[in-house]
């Protein structure tokens, strides 16, 4: 069974402009994702697409496969998300897709192999795509007061919240077809696969680019302590 990483990117970025090709770690951002993927062995294929001339010849300079996405698919408005997804996916090549996004710096080969060892046995037990997520308990407000824990008497330490996950954007992988038919890069039941907060980290503005390159050279064995000690895909 073949993987493709995808690298979606695109030239327009609303809150930090250029982010895509933000300088980082000597060189920008893209070219840095492109040189973490070529050092996974279990991925054959490295795709970049996207509607830029200029990111798509950064591609080629490293000797990765290309996919020029026409401006529909690019600006937000045109197209929904779902058909961006299913676009991409029916122009590449492989039987899995791994989605890998440049704004997820400190996502290291390491993971990605561990991600893909783990997303084969999650397939066989019967999950049917694996997403990269945080695990987090906070006390957490709507607009009618607090949603998961109580006022007074009955409030519990943090440590004691139900926990919650948000979503990456880190690392995603199913099958092709899926993501296709799914018109979305996992399905309803994706393998919870657990980063901690320093590689979870998704630059969305400058503040978050600020914090990856912060990031870079910490020590690692402070970050990757996941302070659950919780079995979170097999709950009760």
């Amino acid at each position: 069974m073949s993987v493709t990483a995808i690298i979606p990117v695109r030239e327009g970025s609303r809150r930090l402009k250029n982010k895509n090709v933000a300088p980082f770690a000597g060189t920008n951002l893209l070219l840095y994702k492109i040189s973490q993927l070529q050092k996974v062995s279990e991925i054959d294929n490295i795709v970049v697409s996207s509607d830029s001339d200029l990111m798509l010849q950064m591609a080629k300079t490293q000797g990765v496969r290309t996919h020029k996405r026409a401006p529909e698919f690019c600006d937000e408005k045109s197209k929904t998300f779902g058909e961006v997804v299913a676009h991409i996916c029916e122009n590449v090549e492989g039987d899995d897709i791994l989605w890998a996004t440049c704004t997820a710096p400190l996502v290291f080969p390491k993971h990605y192999k561990e991600a893909i060892s783990k997303y084969h046995e999650a397939l066989k037990e019967g999950y049917d795509s694996l997403v990269s997520m945080e695990v987090f308990r906070r006390y957490l407000w709507d607009d009618n007061g607090p949603v998961n824990y109580e006022l007074g008497v009955k409030h519990v330490p943090s440590q004691q919240l139900p926990p919650l996950y948000f979503v990456t954007d880190g690392i995603l992988l199913a099958p092709r077809t899926k993501m296709i038919e799914w018109k979305y890069f996992h399905g309803r039941n994706p393998y919870r696969f657990l980063l901690d907060k320093r590689t979870s980290i998704d630059i969305d503005d400058g503040l978050d680019l600020a914090c990856a390159r912060a990031w870079l050279d910490m020590d690692e064995s402070v970050s990757q302590i996941i302070p659950y000690n919780i079995d979170l895909n097999h709950e009760e």
